[in-house]
């Protein structure tokens, strides 16, 4: 009888363990990310998959072609702007291979985001899912102290306290968060239980600058959360001619990923934006808008204005544009 008991205690424990038990440790070492042990670079890709004739709804009922696509173009990582709470999905994505940064934003209905406290009820809910890499707070938002009072101090002392919050709770991912550009000394004096830093950076078609200023004001790892072009030039430039033009966001991409792949000693990777083209951004969400900001006013490749409907390697439809292949060579030529 006690043999018996002891039996079926040791199976309730094992059962109870197994979803801990197959989850990956993901660690820094070094500035480098390290999943259970071993060195991660992120060959990744910003992935928001939101159907035509919609409004910004994300819809998962591609996921397995996007998913080949994916793999075809060598990609490890997808970032998302917010989380996926359907085991089903992040199932997929695991059993491909790939794994997920989680991105929470502050406000987002009180569905599982960070003004609400419901983030920490999400990392609890999935600390052990195999295809988690990292926590994600925010998107850019020092670009936006409108959205805290006037003031982004207020944002870095939300992000802080929302990275030690998770930090509690799991003790197996790192916590990133995608800043718009390089951290200034504020940023880094309130953002210390940041582990991994995050950067959306648009300089042109060569960021390869931010690493070496990285390099001077921090050891920690830092990816790029964004980097890319879109596929359509509003004015002729460069020797691209106006219009749409894959062959300027091809050319575009590979320069960047070739600053990428030359500062692997600094950076852990890029997740470059993005995989589809977003209808719903830019207009009637029931065709592909030309909308964007005025021609020589950002740092976006080659004419200097955001398309934001042309930002995919593939189309809404799925189809390759010129920069997939460009992606697929960097990604799977890479010894990382």
């Amino acid at each position: 009888m006690i043999k018996r008991l002891f039996f079926i205690y040791l199976i309730a424990m094992l059962t109870s363990c197994k979803g801990q038990d197959q989850a990956n440790v993901v660690s820094i070492s070094q500035q480098k990310i390290l999943v259970n042990h071993k060195p991660y670079f992120i060959k990744g890709i910003c992935y928001h998959p939101v159907p035509k004739g919609s409004e910004n709804h994300r819809d998962f009922k591609n996921l397995s072609q996007d998913l080949a696509l994916m793999r075809d173009a060598g990609i490890n990582t997808i970032r998302v702007y917010e989380p996926i709470d359907d085991d089903k999905v992040l199932d997929e994505i695991s059993a491909s291979g790939i794994k997920v940064i989680i991105g929470f934003g502050y406000n987002q209905g009180g569905k599982n985001d960070i003004a609400s406290g419901t983030f920490i009820d999400y990392v609890k809910k999935y600390k052990n899912h195999n295809a988690i890499l990292m926590w994600e707070l925010g998107n850019e938002y020092n670009y936006h102290p409108e959205w805290f009072d006037g003031d982004v101090k207020n944002w870095y002392s939300i992000m802080n306290n929302a990275a030690a919050l998770i930090q509690e709770i799991d003790k197996n991912h790192p916590v990133t968060t995608a800043h718009g550009d390089l951290p200034d000394a504020l940023a880094l004096k309130m953002g210390t239980n940041i582990d991994v830093w995050g950067m959306n950076v648009y300089r042109w078609d060569n960021p390869e600058t931010i690493y070496k200023e990285w390099k001077n004001i921090s050891n920690k790892p830092m990816y790029l959360s964004e980097a890319g072009a879109d596929s359509y030039m509003k004015i002729s430039k460069e020797g691209y001619q106006q219009g749409e033009n894959q062959q300027a966001q091809a050319d575009a991409n590979a320069n960047i990923l070739d600053d990428v792949f030359a500062n692997t000693h600094i950076g852990s990777g890029v997740t470059l934006f993005s995989f589809l083209d977003g209808w719903w951004k830019a207009g009637n969400p029931d065709k592909q808008d030309t909308g964007g900001i005025a021609p020589n006013s950002t740092g976006v490749p080659y004419d200097c204005a955001p398309n934001e409907e042309y930002w995919g390697i593939v189309d809404i439809d799925r189809n390759k544009k010129k920069t997939f292949d460009v992606v697929k060579q960097k990604y799977k030529s890479s010894n990382n």
